[in-house]
């Protein structure tokens, strides 16, 4: 479990050595920038590329229950979920230690926070398990197609750089940005999450939940066939 908090932290090390050189940042905002970045990202990641193989790995408890197939996709979830709070909670500690004077009411927006994301990464853990089950290479696809979502969202590049050169649109209709800010925003700034950061992160969910609900109904008594 420490590897939750090692590796995130590693990584969040080596851009601030190194893009808080390039770009002339303060060390003690940047480095909790991208830490929180980092670690809500390899939430969304690991959930969507492993839960490519949620379906696959429980085939023999498929072909022996009838239990509805998204629960799987929720384990998957459940377990990096897991690793995200033990990262979290580090996060928590290194804010409380060079950010005391954002500790306040805001926090509390955390606990709503935290089961929108949630609700928004679980049909996409449910998405990619039902097409990774009858397209094997499709979780080739979602690495590259990560990796792309990687770059072109604020995860350690921050907001204002996407602004400065006019690509703002790659911020203000990125869902990974709105889901970031309900954690910065409380943590990083001491101020609750945008309205809009909200509706977008719902909507976003919403979205994801309708696809997720038409696939289940249409292909979840065919996915016995593809084990």
């Amino acid at each position: 479990m420490s590897w939750a908090i090692l590796q995130p932290l590693a990584l969040t090390l080596l851009f601030t050595f190194v893009l808080g050189r390039i770009f002339a940042v303060d060390m003690a905002d940047y480095a909790p920038y991208v830490f929180s970045g980092i670690i809500v990202w390899e939430f969304i990641v690991s959930s969507a590329n492993i839960g490519c193989h949620a379906l696959l790995m429980a085939d023999g408890y498929i072909k022996q229950c009838t239990h509805p197939l998204a629960i799987y996709s929720l384990r998957i979830v459940c377990v990096a979920l897991i690793n995200l709070l033990l990262a979290f909670a580090g996060f928590l500690v290194w804010v409380i230690i060079v950010k005391p004077e954002n500790i306040g009411w805001t926090w509390l927006s955390l606990l709503f926070s935290f089961p929108i994301i949630i609700l928004v990464v679980w049909p996409l853990a449910i998405l990619t398990s039902f097409i990774g089950t009858r397209f094997r290479d499709f979780s080739q696809l979602i690495v590259i197609g990560m990796q792309a979502v990687w770059y072109v969202s604020p995860v350690f590049f921050q907001a204002d750089m996407f602004r400065k050169a006019k690509i703002e649109f790659l911020v203000d209709y990125n869902p990974v940005y709105h889901l970031l800010n309900l954690i910065r925003m409380p943590t990083l700034h001491g101020q609750f999450p945008d309205l809009i950061n909200i509706i977008f992160a719902v909507g976003t969910a919403g979205i994801l939940w309708l696809l997720a609900s038409l696939l289940i109904a249409k292909q979840e008594r065919q996915m016995i066939f593809y084990l």
